[in-house]
């Protein structure tokens, strides 16, 4: 990650220069006009899964333009995804324009000149797609551009969810599973995409790859419900319990096993803290993932981790050392 604010000491000029600079070397050439009263500083701050970039953006009012000179500087070949935290702004593109406030998000083609106007101080996360990896066509893309995305509802709210979601934790991915994270970004916007077109088919690759990337965020959030079924997740997603499986099967795996996976994973965590005033019983663990059997829970972490949960976590704490409620 990294941090780049913009230094109030310098002149209205120069701070306009140094910013311009700042705004161009992160995402593509740009020119940029501020319309700040009194002098702010505008910080943005970025990271990288794989080919995505991901930059959160505050700073004052202001407007970006990307012209037909700049394009002929470079970056035509992304797409970039702003969700809007904090301000207003108009985002025009294609003979349409966009209203944008907390909440939702847009989508400007680099290829085509497109101009962002921010009124006031403002937030928000961009990140830039490389449109190669979208498999979709410019005319396509086309459907998207200068519209508003709600980020509360539909297939727009999943995508929204997601691409916040990855936003907050990007610096904690190691490279493979950043890697896999923005090709799943990819099929999520591609998804977006064809269905604002009209042209989506549930059996493309990329759709059947964003509907299980929305599948398994529904799980996880889910994972303590003993009671997490492929039925019900089957029902929660307007899709077959055979649609379902097919989907994981595709993925190397099935329902069952994934979740016991993932909740085996909670569990390991959870038992690897440090002892102290959060730390709990083994049978507490297992039920807070959705483990009712207490026998089962411990044959099934021996089998995954070689040993049973309890001398895990008691390893776990030798290793660690007393906690900070030790006398």
């Amino acid at each position: 990650m990294s941090v780049v604010p913009s230094p109030s000491p310098l002149s209205p000029a120069d701070r306009a220069d140094h910013w311009h600079t700042l705004v161009s070397g992160t995402f593509i050439p740009l020119d940029v006009v501020l319309h700040e009263r009194e002098r702010s500083v505008g910080t943005i701050t970025s990271s990288r899964l794989g080919p995505l970039q991901i930059s959160v953006v505050e700073a004052g009012p202001q407007t970006v333009t990307r012209s037909e000179r700049r394009i002929s500087e470079g970056g035509a070949e992304y797409l970039n995804v702003t969700l809007h935290q904090r301000g207003t702004a108009r985002l025009t593109q294609d003979g349409r324009r966009a209203l944008v406030r907390p909440g939702t998000f847009t989508c400007s083609d680099a290829g085509r000149p497109f101009l962002r106007e921010q009124p006031d101080d403002f937030r928000f996360t961009a990140f830039r797609v490389p449109k190669e990896g979208l498999g979709v066509s410019d005319e396509d893309l086309r459907a998207v551009t200068g519209t508003l995305f709600s980020g509360s509802s539909g297939t727009s709210g999943l995508v929204a969810g997601y691409l916040a979601r990855l936003a907050e934790q990007a610096d904690a991915f190691d490279p493979y599973t950043g890697h896999q994270l923005a090709l799943t970004t990819a099929d999520l916007l591609a998804v977006l995409v064809r269905e604002r077109r009209g042209r989506l088919d549930p059996r493309a690759p990329e759709a059947a790859r964003g509907m299980l990337a929305r599948i398994k965020e529904y799980v996880l959030r889910h994972l303590g419900d003993p009671g997490l079924s492929p039925e019900r997740i089957a029902t929660a997603h307007h899709v077959s319990v055979r649609y379902l499986h097919k989907l994981f099967r595709a993925d190397g795996t099935t329902v069952g096993r994934w979740i016991h996976r993932e909740r085996l994973e909670r569990c390991r965590r959870e038992l690897s803290r440090p002892p102290g005033a959060g730390a709990v019983s083994v049978s507490a663990v297992a039920q807070r993932w959705g483990f009712v059997s207490p026998s089962h829970f411990s044959r099934a972490f021996r089998t995954a981790y070689g040993m049973p949960p309890g001398q895990w976590q008691a390893d776990a704490r030798a290793r660690i050392g007393p906690g900070p409620d030790a006398a």
